[in-house]
């Protein structure tokens, strides 16, 4: 078992916040468009980040924690990479400005923190209880690899989520940003600006991905710091790759099909984890540096093949892909 401190939590944490706050700070005092160069030096500090916390962790803790770091660290940035699609289409669908794009994802990525903050904890405790949630978990994992195979030539259908239907009645909507308010009065009368719809949509999609993301990295590892850590450092560095790989996106058209495929062989691994607890110890579990190897090698073939697609057929565009398909309007007489 891993034994963390309460002051290497305290510290892990405080790193955390601090990184986010300059996130923050960044994004309300200088509102601008982010350029190809900011964007790629921001990336870079936050992968050089990510990779120098995995290199301590493994050097303090051991080699089979640090990989598992690694891992988990790279299932989340790959899930975060399509939640990245899926940011693309809510900017593009309501028109956010550039200006006020890196607020949005900011945000997104405060909230996507605090989710999965509080599902890490839940699963975490459920797992501990009852060891059946492995099985649970892998489950649900397979259904969602099924769903998004299924529909991965597809996009989310945001304008007509049922989160942001409900905020669009509830409240009234002015026709424009208003500066990047969220609220604003217009003649007496207070009104939600399409800022305030944005952010709706982008807390439902973080909630999905927490649902989907928290039991992929239990897969990689049943430790709750792990899976923070590697959540954490995946989501930190989410709004300058929105803006580097924004334009790139579109080639990566095999995405959606290496994220079900990862996201059904964790979900066998959780399933084998919990006959081999609980059913008979014969029944073989999948290491660690065999995950780790088996997703890394997924992601090259699939990035490979993608850039080779694109290459050939240029119309070919890629999809975040849809856990449902659309369902077509019903002609009426």
């Amino acid at each position: 078992m891993l034994e963390i401190s309460g002051l290497t939590w305290a510290v892990t944490i405080g790193l955390i916040v601090v990184l986010l706050a300059v996130d923050l700070v960044l994004a309300a005092w200088r509102p601008h468009r982010i350029g190809f160069r900011e964007a790629s030096l921001w990336s870079v500090f936050y992968i050089l980040v990510a990779v120098g916390f995995g290199v301590w962790f493994a050097m303090a803790h051991g080699g089979e924690f640090g990989a598992e770091y690694f891992a988990g660290y790279i299932v989340e940035k790959s899930l975060s990479v399509d939640n990245l699609f899926v940011f693309v289409i809510i900017m593009t669908t309501f028109l956010v400005p550039e200006e006020h794009q890196h607020k949005v994802l900011t945000f997104g990525i405060v909230l996507a923190l605090i989710m999965r903050a509080i599902f890490i904890a839940v699963g975490a405790t459920l797992l501990s209880l009852f060891s059946f949630m492995f099985l649970l978990f892998g489950l649900l994992l397979i259904y969602t690899a099924v769903q998004l195979f299924r529909h991965r030539d597809e996009d989310p259908d945001v304008e007509n989520n049922v989160v942001v239907k409900t905020a669009r009645k509830l409240l009234p909507v002015t026709d424009d940003y208003v500066g990047g308010k969220i609220f604003t009065r217009v003649d007496g009368r207070r009104m939600a600006t399409p800022l305030f719809v944005v952010l709706v949509a982008i807390g439902g999609v973080d909630l999905l991905f927490a649902l989907d993301s928290i039991p992929a990295v239990f897969g990689v590892t049943e430790e709750p710091y792990i899976v923070f850590t590697a959540n954490a450092f995946a989501l930190l560095g989410l709004r300058a790759l929105f803006f580097l790989v924004k334009g790139l996106l579109d080639r990566l058209v095999y995405l959606s099909t290496a994220l079900a495929i990862i996201l059904a062989f964790i979900g066998v691994k959780l399933i084998l984890h919990w006959g081999h607890v609980d059913i008979s110890a014969s029944i073989p579990e999948v290491p660690t540096p065999l995950s780790l190897g088996v997703i890394i090698a997924i992601l090259v073939v699939v990035t490979v093949a993608s850039l080779v697609k694109t290459r050939n057929d240029p119309s070919a565009k890629a999809h975040p892909g849809s856990l449902r398909g659309h369902q077509e309007p019903r002609e009426t007489d």
